[in-house]
């Protein structure tokens, strides 16, 4: 009869590729069970999203069918378990991630909404905050423009803002509450207190990733998140020009103040490239080349992945499905990668493997 320690032996020769360490010593091996025919086991990884996950089971079965038996079954489960830095504050939300870029126009909601998404279909549970509170755009690409969050009782009598459910993750923005058609002058004060409030008094429940989508450059709403809640690390979008790098460096550079200190997780290209689709293997580098990889290597982050410019993303967006749902799309497959990264560069600094 096949052991229990066998099963353990065998996969401690498993190494996870980002952890640097065996499955056994990583405590990631639950409810082992073993019969004559059989050897089943969950393998509990550190995020849904893990880009590694078919490699891990596939070393799983190779230590099995090499130290213990070549042609007993084996049962492998992929669960999950999404981890986080220890804090005191929002403890039901794992992970706040923000989506930054120095200026406007670069894309920068279009990648929030389909990075939550991405990260949501990889079997995470996301929500989504749109804290560009003078340009709120995410109501419109999800299609929720008229809809309007419920107020709830908690047992402790307090009100919660109950947020907007639409393709399997939790919404809520500033446009859910405002005019879409009158502009809100609103000074400093005011900008920080409605952020607190979409934070503070939301029903999230318990979240794996907390996507928030900030304003262009370095402003009230930057810092009152960044001083008020225990963000985890902070994606940044750019285009390839020169213009767009200097902003974004700048933004940059404020998250690595000493009195913010947020991990970068990784720098994205949008409209790297565009490719005319009479012509789909040809690429046309109108804004520049590879400026997002430059940037990623001179701050030392990691370069997360080039994004074309086609319309069918900015259709999407505008029709109220973002792009990433559309599994037959191309450009889907490149979110999903963008999201394993991201899910990638928050378990490494979740496990203290690379240092905040």
């Amino acid at each position: 009869m096949i052991t229990r320690e066998q099963v353990l032996h065998a996969l401690s020769f498993v190494e996870d590729p980002d952890l640097k360490k065996d499955l056994v010593t990583l405590n990631m091996i639950k409810d082992i069970e073993i019969t004559p025919n059989k050897i089943s086991f969950n393998v509990e990884l550190t995020t849904p999203a893990c880009p590694m996950k078919d490699h891990i089971e596939h070393a799983c079965r190779n230590a099995i069918a090499h130290f213990v038996d070549k042609n007993i079954g084996v049962v492998i489960n992929m669960t999950a378990q999404v981890r986080s830095q220890s804090n005191t504050q929002l403890d039901n939300i794992k992970n706040i991630v923000l989506v930054a870029s120095g200026k406007g126009g670069v894309g920068k909601s279009t990648v929030a909404a389909n990075l939550a998404l991405a990260l949501q279909l990889k079997g995470a549970k996301t929500g989504l905050l749109d804290a560009d509170i003078y340009g709120p755009s995410l109501p419109m690409m999800f299609g929720v423009e008229g809809a309007r969050p419920k107020a709830i009782k908690t047992e402790d009598g307090k009100t919660q803002i109950q947020p907007i459910e639409k393709f399997g993750i939790k919404l809520l923005s500033i446009g859910f509450f405002t005019d879409p058609n009158q502009p809100i002058p609103w000074r400093g004060p005011m900008v920080s207190a409605a952020i607190k409030q979409l934070f503070n008094d939301a029903d999230w429940g318990e979240l794996d990733y907390l996507i928030v989508d900030l304003p262009p450059g370095t402003g009230d709403v930057h810092i009152t998140v960044a001083q008020n809640y225990p963000v985890a690390g902070a994606v940044i979008v750019t285009t390839p020009q020169n213009v767009a790098l200097a902003d974004t460096q700048k933004g940059i550079a404020m998250f690595m103040m000493n009195t913010i200190n947020i991990p970068i997780l990784g720098i994205i290209e949008n409209m790297a490239y565009f490719t005319p689709a009479e012509l789909p293997n040809n690429k046309y580098y109108i804004f520049g080349k590879d400026g997002g990889k430059r940037l990623a290597e001179q701050v030392e982050a990691p370069f997360l992945g080039e994004l074309p410019l086609i319309k069918s993303i900015s259709d999407a967006g505008d029709n109220g499905y973002p792009i990433v749902t559309d599994e037959d799309e191309k450009i889907s497959k490149e979110f999903l990668s963008i999201a394993e990264k991201v899910a990638q560069q928050l378990s490494l600094l979740n496990n203290n493997i690379i240092k905040a």
